[in-house]
């Protein structure tokens, strides 16, 4: 459930008309604003080794001043080469310790504990530190620091800029990096950007986890991910400034200036130079993204205002009588007792009928996951409540646990950073789970969000909340908290677009968590540090792989949660905003996303919802979401979207085994599963904007219409041959980036699989469950007409309620798939590491079809390892189909032929190596 509810519907048109009015009046968009000079920087008087093999520095103001605050006289500058690829810079107060990312929640190295010299123990003209394939350099006086490639010279970042030195206060940090005009910039978010993937000149970027509906535009929203991706000329690099402090990010697009209001500077170099090497080297740092169980790739339903158990069975039969594949079906918030956590409403969900229907959709091998927000009701006759007191678990404000309101009323937010929580949180899942076997929760409200803002009392005398007007206003009785610097910062970040107060509608950040930890600092993690305690609870349960989905997020959340976009809108904009978002969470390292399908809110069209379908049947992580206050959205509510479902759906099941693979890629890399274009073709500047279309993997292409009354989509199509999966005898042999107009009649998504792949599918069916064991399809693909060519894949199996994602436990098998065009032969083969799962699970292949050989002719073979004999060609069933070309004019002029020939009757053990070959050219 997801707060936005119908009051944001009249909140957007203030906060718009009051952004508006800002904007007109002050001038909002701070990278429009004339920067002010705050002092002249800092000096470097002093550096050397450190313990650990980097560098140690002093640095020292130049000239002190009080904007903002006074500065902080003496830093200490940390420099080290973690890697080959990865450069740490590491700036604080050199006489007091200051607020970092807590290094139990994200595992790190921490800087020796070495002050540094105040006198020079490295000539100080001495000014470059390299290794491996990164150079830091630096200018003593005032002190900056550049960060060059070592291959090219190319320099990545550069603080020294005509705008402010380095600025350091206690409340107030400001450095900037230069940037050339061919830089193309990915990340910082989480907000939805309305001009694409690619950062915007002058958009205002705040980072400051904000619970307000993705319809919000350029505005902070519920995750926090201070890094970006850099691409210039097919080479690409990663800065990650590791703080969780609120901040603002200013693109001017010749500079970045960070503005952040707490903290350190703590910047990771990442030198890629590849997208997925900067993914890689990243993710290698903050957590790879968790292993995710294969019915969680399957479709989602779920809807706030399944009023009870009957409405949900109902939904369920209905998926299933419209022949619709489903997986798994979830409650918002109905299922509770008052909307309190770990409840049951013992008139709507009645414990004894749940179990009974849980029993039946389990048995069908569907799976279901209910809502568990933070906020605790305040409650004396409510266990999770009383337990949580006794055991002293929540976040405090002068001593008392801090009151806030949410839906069950006023309520306490747990403090997870606190052991204590952690293990009652753990202890109140189980029991949970011994109420009602979940199959994972989802994680919602975690900003914080607030109904009300201040210092709040429950009212004597009045019911709160009185069950009559909307829950979420505010009903407690609050005061503005304005006498302390956590809540009111001497800068003021751009906290929803307007410069509210950062406790607006959160906790309040003079709230202090476990060892005096200031929310002000804290704030930003809340839902990071959720999810870690929500992680451990699941995964002590059974010992099965956890599932998690949550809404706000942080550095590090996907090592363990999925993720959603929150409260979109069913609109034609908001469908393109949803590709850039999951783009987006892909370099954030969760790789697990999508965006609630027709919108949140509220009811979509009937068009609008039969594109969404298409294209969130391709989404990484596809789940269907209305809002309480929406009429029915569910797939088969219209005839023409249960269409589009069967169809859309229909395909991704059969490509479960291939995204199964791309999750443990990711899990393995870090590598998104949804990647922008220019992950496969970073040669081609002409793609480094492209918002439209993505990628699943390297080489499946999704290609949607995104817009009203369109029954085609234009597409670009990088050089080289792309199939139809839908219709693998249709071809395009692209030379150029020319658009290319595709029919997309309302049924119908184009996707296309790049040449030199191998995509491993199954027949698909209405369960993940039932459709991964069925038999496996090879689709082989080569350039048209080719003679030397080769193509690769792999496909991943295993047991996915292991909690790991890993061979070498006996439950996993990895095959290679390869083959070659050349000397006039065909070639396929596989080479497996542990076999025996996949020989277990009695897997085999039953069809190889080849794209784009030239056909097939005699000496056809099959040899499979531990059996001598050649296959019968009279048991192999063969059809040989030209290809259908785009565009004549398009086909090569020395293209004589192009075949799909498909090879079927054929039952390859998965788990044994095995060759196929066949001359090409000869006609059957």
């Amino acid at each position: 459930m997801v707060s936005f509810k119908m009051t944001h519907i009249f909140h957007l048109a203030l906060v718009l008309l009051i952004s508006c009015s800002f904007v007109s009046v002050f001038g909002s968009k701070q990278s429009l604003v004339a920067p002010t000079k705050i002092g002249d920087g800092y000096r470097l008087v002093s550096l050397q080794e450190s313990s650990d093999g980097g560098l140690v520095g002093l640095l020292k103001v130049n000239q002190k001043n009080n904007i903002y605050g006074p500065d902080i006289p003496h830093l200490q500058l940390y420099i080290k080469h973690e890697t080959d690829d990865r450069l740490r810079i590491h700036i604080t107060d050199a006489q007091q310790q200051r607020w970092e990312v807590p290094y139990d929640l994200l595992p790190r190295d921490k800087p020796p504990q070495q002050r540094p010299s105040k006198q020079t123990t490295i000539p100080i003209n001495a000014a470059a530190f390299s290794s491996g394939e990164l150079i830091f350099s630096y200018i003593t006086d005032p002190f900056s620091f550049a960060v060059k490639r070592t291959s090219t010279g190319q320099t990545l970042f550069n603080s020294s800029t005509p705008y402010n030195s380095l600025v350091f206060k206690d409340q107030y940090i400001e450095i900037s990096t230069s940037l050339p005009h061919d830089a193309s910039l990915y990340g910082l978010g989480e907000n939805s950007q309305p001009h694409g993937i690619k950062l915007y000149p002058n958009d205002p970027y705040t980072l400051w986890t904000t619970d307000q509906s993705a319809i919000n535009l350029n505005m902070d929203l519920y995750g926090s991910h201070p890094v970006y991706m850099d691409l210039r000329n097919g080479h690409a690099h990663g800065v990650l400034l590791l703080n969780s402090n609120g901040m603002d990010i200013i693109y001017r697009g010749d500079s970045l200036t960070y503005k952040v209001i707490g903290g350190v500077l703590d910047f990771y170099v990442f030198a890629g130079p590849t997208p997925l090497g900067v993914v890689d080297q990243y993710t290698q740092l903050i957590g790879r993204p968790a292993p995710m169980p294969y019915w969680s790739l399957g479709f989602h339903q779920c809807r706030w205002g399944y009023h009870n158990l009957s409405v949900v069975e109902d939904v369920v039969e209905n998926y299933n009588k419209a022949q619709i594949p489903l997986d798994v079906i979830w409650n918002d918030d109905d299922h509770m007792d008052g909307h309190k956590d770990f409840t049951l409403n013992p008139v709507a969900y009645p414990r004894p009928k749940l179990l009974d229907f849980l029993q039946r959709i389990h048995d069908r091998g569907m799976k279901y996951i209910v809502i568990i927000d933070p906020g605790i009701g305040v409650n004396s006759s409510y266990g999770t409540y009383q337990r949580g007191i006794a055991k002293d678990v929540f976040i405090k404000y002068n001593g008392k646990p801090y009151l806030a309101q949410v839906w069950p009323g006023a309520v306490n937010f747990p403090d997870f950073m606190n052991p204590a929580t952690v293990s009652w949180w753990v202890d109140e899942v189980r029991r949970f789970h011994e109420l009602v076997p979940v199959d994972g929760l989802w994680i919602d409200m975690n900003e914080a969000s607030n109904f009300c803002s201040g210092l709040c009392t429950i009212p004597e005398g009045r019911i709160c909340p009185n069950g009559t007007g909307p829950g979420w206003v505010c009903c407690l009785d609050c005061k503005n908290i304005t006498n302390t610097k956590w809540d009111d910062p001497p800068y003021k970040i751009n906290a929803s677009g307007t410069h509210v107060p950062i406790g607006y509608k959160t906790i309040a950040t003079s709230a202090v968590h476990y060892n005096g930890v200031r929310e002000y600092d804290a704030h930003s993690m809340y839902g990071f540090s959720h999810a870690i305690a929500t992680h451990k609870a699941l995964e002590g349960l059974n010992g099965k792989r956890p599932f998690i989905l949550s809404r706000s997020t942080f550095v590090g959340s996907g090592k363990y949660t999925a993720h959603w976009t929150g409260d979109n809108q069913g609109t034609w904009n908001d469908i393109k905003y949803s590709i850039y978002t999951m783009l987006n969470f892909g370099l954030f390292g969760v790789p697990m996303v999508g965006s609630d399908i027709c919108g949140f809110y509220p009811q979509p069209t009937e068009e609008l919802c039969n594109r969404w379908i298409e294209l969130g049947a391709f989404y990484p992580f596809s789940r269907d979401h209305a809002n309480y206050y929406s009429p029915r959205q569910e797939l088969y509510q219209w005839e023409t979207v249960a269409t589009s479902a069967r169809n859309a759906l229909g395909m991704r099941y059969k490509l479960l085994p291939y995204l199964y693979t791309l999750t443990y890629e990711a899990h393995t890399t870090g590598a998104p599963i949804a990647r922008p274009l220019f992950f496969s073709f970073p040669n081609i500047p002409q793609l480094y904007g492209l918002s439209t279309q993505f990628l699943l993997g390297e080489s499946l292409m999704v290609s949607p219409v995104l817009d009203q009354g369109r029954t085609n989509v234009s597409a670009v199509f990088p050089p080289g041959t792309w199939y139809n999966l839908f219709d693998q005898s249709q071809v395009i042999n692209s030379k150029d980036l020319t658009p290319i107009t595709l029919d997309a009649p309302l049924h119908v998504i184009n996707v296309h699989l790049y040449q030199n792949t191998i995509l491993p599918m199954q027949r698909g069916g209405m369960i993940s469950k039932d459709a991964r064991m069925t038999p496996f399809t090879l689709i082989v693909t080569f350039p048209v007409g080719s003679t030397d060519s080769n193509a690769k894949g792999k496909l991943y199996l295993d047991n996915d309620e292991l909690p790991e994602m890993r061979l070498g436990n006996g439950q996993s098998s990895y095959i290679d798939f390869s083959a070659s065009a050349s000397k006039k032969t065909v070639k396929v083969w596989s080479n497996v590491q542990e076999s025996k799962y996949a020989l277990d699970k009695g897997w085999y292949i039953e069809k190889i079809t080849v794209l784009g050989s030239s056909g097939i002719g005699g000496s056809f073979a099959v040899e499979v390892e531990g059996e001598s004999d050649i296959l019968d060609v009279s048991k192999v069933e063969v059809v040989q189909t030209e290809h259908k070309f785009f565009d004549e004019i398009m086909k090569d002029s020395d293209v004589k032929k192009s075949m799909m020939v498909e090879v079927g009757g054929l039952k390859i053990p998965i788990g044994k190596k095995f060759t196929m070959s066949w001359n090409m050219g000869i006609s059957w």
